[in-house]
């Protein structure tokens, strides 16, 4: 699956690793299926917080960034 599909954050934690901050992030997509996606900064949105809805990009069903929707 290729494209942008909206999801509610469900969790958010920060994780350092070697002194890089990436992020675990827990979704539920629309048809209530919850996946969760290790991302770098460059690809979740400036204080993400639980509860808000947000894009997620997906590549080869993979989720490869998360964006605010305009």
């Amino acid at each position: 699956m290729f494209g942008d599909q909206e999801v509610l954050v469900l969790e958010v934690a920060p994780l350092s690793v070697h002194g890089l901050v990436y992020y675990d992030v827990k979704m539920a997509f629309r048809d209530r299926s919850v996946h969760d996606a290790r991302l770098g900064p460059e690809a979740v949105p400036e204080n993400l917080q639980p509860g808000e809805r947000v894009m997620a990009t997906l590549a080869a069903n993979m989720i490869v960034s998360l964006r605010r929707p305009e």
